[in-house]
């Protein structure tokens, strides 16, 4: 069973794709979204395996230094044999570690590792995942390059399920209709203060001091002056009908031409989208012997759980298809975090 949640953010660099198959609408390949709402959505199951796959492939050197910068992990190493070394000893640890926190999986596993297991391998995983929600979503403006629009269903939510981890807080009640909007007493978004104009559509502008959603993303200080928030409908139709489709196409080298029935279009959720997620941790699910790094020192379980994943976690991760042609990049970190 879990015992803790704390809250992460994505924001996007490149535009991402999040495929859900094949859909019967005009889009051949659209994004996931969520069947409720229609807002945009990351699966939990391709966010996990998009944030394992960056664990596995840090670098050697990355690896090493964790476990060299955190004696608390470095004290509770196994040995993995005589014949290991310093440095592959640190390694084997951090992949072991992987295993221990993702869950067990056999493909690629290091023969040390696989022996320290043994055949207790039937185990979950002391991580687990939310979906990723859409919170901020970008529009362009006619003012300010473009804006962060979101709605008070979207914060509501947001603030319930803020309120599952240890980072809370209240945002009392968002009354907006449609056609106005709220902006910060900071915007650079705002026309004279009074209309806020977002593609081809005005809003009626009203102040308000949204410090209470932005002081929690200090590390994107633009937020106060971008933010924007929508009626729900208003909001819902921006992220129905603002996302980016790219058409593409197959050529066929001996003709030149475009190959037959290879002309297709993908959605993609644009640069700057920004999303949040939960992280749950728990104690490791294995015999004392096998806990490796998160062996009980003082500190529970879980928490070591999540300090691994936290301080290990890479800050640039690739999430979504397309990874070739430069899809899919985005930048993630806990919310509030240091």
């Amino acid at each position: 069973m879990f015992k803790i949640a704390k809250p992460f953010y994505i924001r996007t660099i490149s535009s991402l794709h999040a495929g859900s198959g094949n859909d019967l609408g005009i889009i051949d390949l659209p994004i996931q979204r969520e069947k409720h709402t229609s807002f945009p959505k990351i699966e939990s199951s391709s966010l996990k395996g998009a944030l394992r796959e960056a664990f596995e492939t840090k670098g050697q050197k990355d690896k090493e230094a964790f476990l060299q910068n955190f004696p608390s992990f470095n004290n509770s190493m196994i040995d993995f044999g005589e014949a290991v070394d310093d440095a592959k000893k640190k390694l084997f640890n951090f992949d072991y570690s992987i295993h221990l926190t993702f869950g067990y999986d056999k493909s690629g596993i290091n023969e040390n590792i696989e022996k320290q297991f043994g055949n207790d391998t039937e185990f979950s995983g002391a991580l687990g995942f939310s979906d990723a929600r859409i919170l901020f979503f970008p529009v362009r403006s006619a003012k300010g390059v473009f804006a962060w629009i979101t709605c008070p269903f979207v914060l509501n939510r947001f603030e319930e399920e803020l309120n599952i981890s240890d980072q809370k807080i209240s945002l009392g009640k968002l009354d907006v209709s449609s056609g106005s909007c709220l902006v910060d007493t900071d915007s650079k978004i705002a026309i004279n203060n009074q209309n806020v104009v977002l593609e081809e559509y005005t809003f009626s502008a009203t102040t308000k001091d949204l410090n209470t959603v932005v002081s929690l993303f200090h590390e994107i200080p633009e937020l106060k002056e971008k933010l924007v928030i929508l009626s729900d409908d208003d909001f819902k139709d921006f992220v129905n009908l603002s996302t980016e489709v790219i058409t593409r196409t197959k050529i066929d080298n001996a003709t030149g031409t475009v190959a037959s029935g290879a002309l297709f279009n993908e959605e993609y959720l644009p640069a700057e989208t920004i999303m949040y997620y939960l992280v749950f941790a728990s104690p490791i699910f294995q015999k004392e012997n096998n806990k490796g790094i998160f062996k009980s020192n003082g500190k529970p379980e879980e928490e070591l759980v999540f300090d691994f994943f936290e301080k290990s976690l890479p800050e640039i991760v690739q999430i979504g298809g397309n990874a070739t042609i430069g899809k899919g990049i985005v930048k993630t970190k806990r919310i509030g975090g240091n």
